[in-house]
């Protein structure tokens, strides 16, 4: 065969080759293999013994192009070990020549000095690895005069011919194409990564929706609101996933909410999660749709933020102003209606009827005080901490002080003590202590309005024996009275917290006692709880350790 026709032959083979190598690189997304398949190729196309790629790093958000240095890193290498690779770094240094584009002020194309640069660079690079590399090409990889990178091969059996740069050149740009589209599907995927993983760490409840409104995406938030897995949200109608109760605002996922009236701003709505295992959440909804370039729906954001608490504050603050209000109004109107009547310049009070009076405004005056103190003591937990003025107290003598006071401020009711056996000793608060006894009292009192009795006891714990510090004092308040609720059991100790009942619409409270007293109990070491049962009365009871023989002393002890 005559030489024509083997260089025909020759290059039917080499553009066949350049083909099937072409497919197999658009066919490839990963970027690593994808520039191993070019380099290895590019240097099986040409019969090169060694090469390497080397491209731009691509900027971030945080780190824009021009604070990256180096510029260029060699990504994938041919016949190459890589602990010579720190030898290599002349070349990368010789890239930005070709990356600017433009003219020198000679009027040189830059491509003619980086040529003349590059065979400086690599006589460098021969010096730094003391073996000769021969002839080398340097192919920029260029898309839309943009430069990726360069892919530069060593050969040094014979030089490249103008036929291998037209060959390499071709591949060079469809090697291109395909290392710019491996970067923007890392780009996606790494978006789409970052995207999933802000919807399922976020601390709000996030879902997508289609266009006909079913679930395509839920995260652990939202899921733990709604009572459901996400396995068992997603394909679902919306409105069988997150069914609003109570709604307030336009709620897209009601069934019949027609979808033509979606506004594109979105819509907001609140309402409350009925959990099916109980409890209630209640959120606020926004809905975002997100359209096409057509115009058309393609998916609705659906962003759910649980705003019980925020519910819960402005309940508890419309319950405050409502107590307060109603529990400051009596006592001072009966202590101005009281001082005015017996102020009356046209009327002489008899001694008994002025001393009734004067002692109503005393009652009063104390009622207002209380509620005062209390009010003081709620700020300083809330705020600094509760001051304990610790010493040794004996409780059943404290207990016999405060049934004795209230035996007089009762007559339908029996307070009696149960202590079978001599309390030891605890360290604590006296007086705060008290407040703890009276508050109990009080309310068995209150929430017994049919009288009966009130029993106050207790005894010694020494749990399990031991450890000496584990003794504890137990103490308890019982009443016959109408008890508590076992859904409401859990709330009493909140602040301004009252009992649900026709009851607490005709007693006098503003729902801190019980909460002081936990406060109060816990801030000596201790523990208090409840039992009751509707219509037979209520037993609290709490547990302070006993006294070790400790100095007097004071403290102040946050309460969170």
């Amino acid at each position: 065969m005559n030489v024509p026709a083997l260089l025909a032959t020759y290059q039917l083979r080499q553009r066949e080759y350049l083909l099937r190598i072409t497919r197999a690189m658009t066919s490839r997304l990963d970027l690593p293999s994808l520039l191993k398949l070019i380099l290895s190729s590019a240097a099986e196309l040409v019969g090169c013994r060694a090469g390497l790629i080397a491209l731009e790093q691509e900027p971030t958000e945080f780190l824009p192009r021009q604070a990256i240095l180096p510029r260029f890193q060699i990504r994938a290498i041919y016949n190459i070990s890589p602990q010579s690779l720190p030898a290599f770094e002349p070349l990368l240094d010789v890239i930005p020549l070709i990356a600017r584009g433009v003219e020198d002020d000679e009027g040189n194309d830059p491509l003619d000095s980086y040529y003349l640069d590059l065979q400086a660079r690599v006589r460098q690079v021969e010096e730094r690895l003391g073996i000769p590399l021969g002839q080398v090409v340097g192919l920029p990889l260029f898309f839309e005069d943009e430069l990726l990178g360069i892919i530069f091969l060593f050969r040094t059996e014979y030089a490249f011919t103008e036929m291998d740069w037209q060959f390499l050149e071709g591949f060079a740009n469809q090697a291109a194409i395909a290392v710019r589209n491996a970067r923007l599907y890392h780009q996606l995927e790494t978006e789409r990564s970052r995207l999933a993983t802000i919807i399922e760490n976020s601390a709000d409840g996030i879902m997508i929706l289609n266009g006909e409104r079913r679930v395509m995406v839920i995260n652990q938030a939202l899921a733990a609101m709604v009572g459901m897995t996400p396995e068992e949200a997603l394909g679902r109608p919306c409105h069988e996933v997150l069914a609003l109760e109570n709604v307030q605002g336009d709620d897209l996922c009601q069934a019949e909410y027609p979808m033509e009236m979606l506004p594109r701003e979105g819509l907001r709505c609140e309402g409350d999660l009925y959990r099916p295992g109980g409890g209630r959440v209640t959120v606020s909804v926004i809905y975002t749709p997100l359209y096409d370039e057509a115009n058309r729906l393609v998916n609705i954001i659906v962003n759910v933020h649980d705003i019980t608490r925020f519910r819960e504050e402005e309940e508890m603050k419309s319950t405050f102003t409502s107590i307060i209000s109603h529990e400051l109004k009596t006592p001072v109107a009966l202590i101005k209606g009281y001082a005015q009547t017996l102020a009356r310049p046209d009327v002489e009070w008899d001694q008994e009827t002025a001393r009734q009076g004067l002692q109503i405004i005393e009652e009063e005056a104390d009622r207002l005080e209380m509620l005062i103190n209390n009010l003081l003591d709620v700020s300083r937990i809330q705020a600094s901490g509760l001051r304990l003025d610790y010493a040794d107290v004996n409780l059943q003598a404290l207990a016999q002080k405060v049934a004795e006071a209230y035996r007089t401020q009762t007559n339908t009711h029996q307070i009696e003590l149960d202590f079978p056996h001599e309390l030891p000793l605890v360290w604590g608060d006296e007086e705060r202590l008290r407040q703890v006894l009276t508050n109990l009292v009080s309310n068995a009192i209150k929430y017994s309005p049919d009288g009966g009795i009130i029993r106050i006891g207790g005894w010694t714990d020494q749990g399990d024996g031991t450890q000496p510090d584990q003794t504890r004092v137990v103490l308890y308040v019982a009443d016959q009275g109408i008890g508590i609720p076992p859904e409401e059991i859990p709330h009493i100790f909140d602040r301004f917290y009252r009992v649900d009942s026709s009851l607490r619409r005709s007693t006098a409270g503003t729902g801190l006692g019980l909460f002081l007293a936990k406060a109060i109990v816990e801030a000596h070491g201790g523990q208090i709880w409840v039992r009751s049962e509707p219509g037979k009365g209520t037993t609290f009871f709490f547990s302070l350790p006993v006294s070790q023989g400790q100095d007097a002393t004071t403290q102040t002890i946050n309460h969170p």
